[in-house]
């Protein structure tokens, strides 16, 4: 199957699952019309898309539950976003196309939006139907990845960087945590959805490791190479910020390469779960590295 095609059956319902749930669950009007418009604004749902992949790669059914895991993990990733554009942090006006939610509501209704889809993440995410035992590993590998072993820790190590010259070492740590930990997560959620062994469960990482660099690489091309119409952000943000980005180090071709390097080890790790794991199919996950190219 097409990728696109898997998308068009499948995200709709993780939409469903998260609209659903903050019009049940939130009491305020305001704070709802806010995390909404956030939701709303769409995007490629990347990470959500990620974790349905992986399940439907171990020829696992896909159900209410899996959608309500890939929408907890939609929603840590909108709530990052909002507070991301915030004056105090990125300062940008535009995400997805749109005015970002501060533009909209303001800063203090923007903060508080945030807070509420990180939390609304974890409640839906107990509400599962899931048994105790892998629901609470959900849980608990999603606080990891999305707190102050992952994703907050790039970003706290991102801002502390900004105007320094960071070496490439230093450049992947922040990488690897404020975007690779929820890449991360996505394919890690999946094969415990999917009831994979430990082992297993250690391959996915390592291809979450490669996959995550990868975005990451292909965003900071992009940030120098393409438009703000298409990027739907502000491009040209990190030269001006004066950001250390894989091609302030390294240069334009020089990081294409690192990036074509990042696909081909993922692409060989898919190979290996393909040749260990009986009916593995990682066609669609290939699908996904074909689209990082630049």
């Amino acid at each position: 199957m097409k990728l696109a095609d898997f998308s068009t059956i499948h995200l709709p319902a993780v939409e469903e699952e998260m609209v659903s749930f903050l019009n049940q669950h939130t009491s305020e009007e305001k704070l709802k019309e806010s995390m909404l418009y956030s939701i709303h604004a769409g995007g490629k749902r990347i990470r959500p898309l990620l974790l349905l992949s992986t399940v439907a790669a171990f020829n696992e059914s896909i159900d209410t539950t899996t959608y309500q895991v890939a929408a907890a993990l939609e929603m840590v990733h909108t709530y990052s976003l909002i507070h991301d554009d915030l004056p105090a942090m990125d300062d940008d006006d535009l995400r997805r196309g749109k005015p970002t939610n501060h533009k909209v509501y303001g800063e203090a209704l923007a903060i508080l939006a945030g807070d509420g889809l990180l939390t609304a993440a974890f409640q839906l995410l107990s509400m599962t139907h899931l048994a105790n035992s892998p629901k609470l590993l959900l849980l608990q590998q999603l606080a990891i990845s999305a707190g102050t072993q992952g994703m907050v820790a790039g970003q706290a190590a991102d801002i502390a960087g900004e105007s320094q010259q960071l070496s490439l070492e230093e450049l992947k740590f922040i990488h690897e945590r404020k975007t690779g930990r929820l890449i991360h997560y996505a394919l890690l959620a999946g094969g415990v959805l999917a009831n994979q062994p430990e082992e297993v469960l250690a391959s996915l990482q390592k291809l979450a490791n490669h996959l995550g660099l990868a975005f990451q690489i292909r965003d900071d091309l992009l940030d120098m190479v393409s438009t703000t119409e298409a990027l739907g952000k502000t491009a040209g943000k990190d030269e001006k910020m004066e950001k250390t980005t894989y091609p302030r180090l390294l240069g334009i071709e020089e990081t294409k390469e690192a990036l074509k390097k990042e696909m081909d080890v993922a692409n060989r790790l898919i190979d290996q779960l393909e040749k260990n794991v009986c009916l593995f199919n990682g066609q669609l996950l290939r699908q996904f590295i074909q689209q990082f190219s630049v």
